[in-house]
C-alpha cells in the first residue's frame, strides 16, 4: 500500500522531484553529489531521469542548487536550512536551572510583512509567545540567541512564577506534538516503497523543527522525541550508505 493513500491519518503530499532532490542533498553531508549519482538516486524515488534532470537545471536557475565540475551543491541559502534541520536532528542541550530565556520586542512602527517575518525568526529560535511581543521558553539550549535581534528586543533571564510545567503546555501544543509525533512512527513502520520512506521521513524531519526541545521535567510522560529523532537519525545512515555505494559504481 501507498503509505500517502493509507487510512492511519491525514495523507501525506507526494513529493515532487524538486523536493526529492533537496530532501537527498539536505541529509547528505557536504550537501554536494555527481549528477549521475544525484540522477540515480533520484530515479529510486519514482521520479524519471529526464524529469530529474530537467528539475536540476531550473533549481540551478532558481538559485536552490550551485553548479559544481561535475555535479551539484545546495546554495548558501539552502546550507543554512540544512544547518537548521540538522540542529532539529541533533539539538544541543544543556542542563536546565530554572532560568528562562526572555525576549521583549520594543521595536515599533514595523509593517505587516516585517513582524511576520520577525515571528518566524523567533519561532525557529524554539521561542514562544506569551502575550504580543513576550517571547520566551527554558534555557537548555546550547546556543546564544543572534545578535541581530538586540536591535529589536531587550533580553531578559526570567522565572516565571507560575509552574514551569503548566506554562509550557500552555506555551506549546505538546499533546498535539506528541501525538502527531505518534502517528508519523506509525507511518515510518509501515512503508516499505523508497517514495513512501523518503515522504514520511520528509514530514518527520518538518515535525522535529516545530519540537520545543523543552527539558524532560516539563514533558509529558512518553514524550516521544528521542524516538522520532533516533528513526530519522537511522534512515540517514540508511541513505548516507546508499549514497557511498552510488560513489563507488562505474
Amino acid at each position: 500500500m501507498n503509505d500517502s493513500e493509507d487510512d492511519g491519518g491525514a495523507p501525506l503530499r507526494p513529493l515532487s522531484a524538486r523536493s526529492v532532490v533537496l530532501s537527498l542533498l539536505l541529509g547528505t553531508h557536504p550537501p554536494e553529489l555527481p549528477v549521475r549519482d544525484l540522477v540515480r538516486l533520484v530515479e529510486e524515488f519514482d521520479v524519471g531521469g529526464s524529469t530529474a534532470r530537467a528539475a536540476l537545471s531550473r533549481m540551478a536557475a532558481a538559485g536552490d542548487l550551485t553548479r559544481t565540475e561535475g555535479g551539484y551543491r545546495l546554495s548558501e541559502r539552502l546550507l543554512a536550512r540544512q544547518r537548521r534541520q540538522d540542529e532539529a536532528v541533533h539539538p544541543r542541550t544543556r542542563a536546565w536551572e530554572g532560568d528562562w530565556e526572555t525576549l521583549v520586542i520594543t521595536a515599533t512602527g514595523r509593517g505587516p510583512a516585517e513582524r511576520a517575518e520577525l515571528r518566524t525568526r523567533l519561532t525557529s529560535l524554539r521561542l514562544a509567545e506569551l502575550r504580543e511581543g513576550v517571547w520566551l521558553r527554558p534555557a537548555n539550549l546550547r546556543r546564544p540567541l543572534p545578535e541581530g535581534l538586540d536591535g529589536v528586543a531587550e533580553r531578559l533571564v526570567s522565572r516565571p512564577g507560575r509552574p514551569a510545567a503548566e506554562l509550557a503546555a500552555r506555551l506549546w501544543p505538546l499533546d498535539a506534538w506528541s501525538r502527531a509525533a505518534r502517528d508519523l512512527l506509525a507511518r515510518v513502520a509501515r512503508a516499505r516503497r523508497p517514495a513512501d520512506r523518503l515522504t514520511a521521513f520528509a514530514a518527520v524531519v518538518r515535525h522535529l523543527l516545530a519540537d520545543p526541545v523543552l527539558p524532560a521535567e516539563l514533558l509529558p510522560p512518553g514524550w516521544p522525541g528521542a524516538e522520532l529523532r533516533d528513526a530519522y537519525t537511522e534512515y540517514q545512515r540508511e541513505q548516507a550508505g546508499r549514497v557511498r555505494a552510488g560513489g563507488t559504481r562505474t
